[in-house]
């Protein structure tokens, strides 16, 4: 059985359409207006293992606020429909990733939950076109997106692509472990027996 998902969001801001594979190999195809959006929701595909097709137009004129924020929401309802009720899942993941000088830390819990955390203090400044703001805005939209609870927390680093890029690295190996069969489970991870 696969768990896969296609989601599509369109509003007056943005369109947003996500093919995922949970069970895939890394492959991807990322189509954003916002390069370094592009690159870095590429990282989540790779290193997750998740087979991955995004495509998005938005009002990048304005700036990249909505585009990120209603792909991350997208993003992660396409993670919660790939995943059912749960059934057999591991639930919980952690990863803590280095990047040259930058370390950092993700824990994710599917709990149906969601909840946000984040302990990266970042200056305001620009990587590209997108502002290094918007990587807290990404995250906390995929937390309600995925109705997961989410905790990110920086350790060192001092260059802002590292920073955001192994924010983003460690959300993959967390999701990848979490969603992660565990072939001794027995039903749904949860002693309410539900994770909706």
């Amino acid at each position: 059985m696969t768990r896969s998902a296609h989601e599509q969001r369109a509003t007056k801001e943005t369109n947003v359409a996500i093919e995922l594979e949970l069970d895939g190999t890394g492959r991807s195809r990322i189509e954003t207006p916002v390069p370094f959006l592009s690159h870095m929701v590429e990282q989540l595909a790779k290193h997750g293992l998740f087979d991955l097709d995004v495509r998005v137009t938005g009002d990048i004129e304005i700036d990249g606020h909505h585009t990120t924020e209603d792909l991350a929401f997208v993003l992660g309802r396409a993670f919660a429909t790939a995943l059912g009720d749960k059934h057999g899942i591991a639930r919980y993941g952690w990863a803590t990733l280095p990047m040259d000088e930058a370390r950092a830390t993700c824990t994710v819990d599917l709990s149906g939950r969601p909840f946000f955390v984040w302990e990266v203090p970042m200056p305001k400044a620009k990587i590209g076109t997108w502002d290094t703001e918007l990587a807290e805005v990404f995250f906390e939209g995929f937390a309600r997106g995925a109705a997961c609870n989410l905790h990110v927390v920086l350790h060192a680093g001092t260059n802002l692509h590292h920073i955001t890029e192994i924010c983003f690295k460690a959300l993959a190996k967390a999701l990848r472990a979490a969603c992660a069969i565990d072939p001794r489970a027995v039903g749904v991870p949860s002693t309410k027996g539900s994770l909706e």
